[in-house]
């Protein structure tokens, strides 16, 4: 766990994130790098990565299982995957906080049948084909993670069995109905990469 590498993006944040990660130095390798949007910090770190395989987590994540991220890369490794994800969970969520994430997981497995995708909550990917890919899409201002996951061809995508758990400040932030609607009309919009250039909203309601 000391060698293991940590790139923490920060888009300027002032609630001392710098400070808390460069506090767990004793234990891994954290290196905190400058940020800006999703996509554009997850590519700093991917760029600096010298690893067969890249994670994305986002920064609200916690990772309960202590087996979850090699339990991931050797199923990517076994079947030869670009790509591998799990199911998301909110311990600490309400009753519809919980349906929701049960939805959306049965909604990927689901995807496993035509066009797979991911969210950048939790996204391993095999450094080469992240590369030859492109990495994210600077350009998008909206699920910039679903964009890239969807580029995966099913039999190169894998679900890792486990969880990783999220809070729900994403339905407190926006409510249940307006990430519904969200949802939905992503995945109308798979094949207009223009719709993933536009906000949609999304940013303006975060607090």
């Amino acid at each position: 766990m000391r060698h293991t590498k940590v790139f923490v993006a920060d888009a300027g944040s002032t609630d001392g994130t710098q400070e808390l990660a460069l506090s767990f130095r004793g234990r891994m390798d954290v290196e905190v790098i400058s940020g800006g949007l999703p996509s554009v910090g997850r590519n700093a770190g991917a760029r600096k990565a010298t690893t067969p395989f890249v994670l994305f987590i986002d920064a609200d994540m916690e990772l309960k299982d202590r087996t979850l991220v090699r339990r991931a890369i050797d199923l990517a490794e076994r079947r030869n995957l670009h790509c591998v994800t799990t199911n998301v969970w909110c311990d600490r969520g309400n009753v519809g906080d919980k349906l929701l994430y049960f939805g959306s997981n049965l909604m990927q497995y689901g995807s496993l049948l035509c066009r797979p995708f991911s969210t950048g909550m939790f996204m391993l990917f095999a450094k080469a084909r992240f590369d030859r890919l492109g990495g994210f899409n600077e350009g998008a201002l909206y699920a910039e993670d679903y964009l890239l996951s969807k580029k995966v061809a099913n039999w190169k995508f894998g679900i890792v069995s486990g969880k990783i758990n999220t809070t729900n400040r994403r339905f407190c932030n926006m409510g249940h109905s307006r990430i519904i609607l969200l949802f939905f009309k992503t995945m109308l919009n798979t094949f207009n990469e223009d719709y993933f250039l536009h906000d949609q909203g999304y940013w303006h309601q975060k607090v």
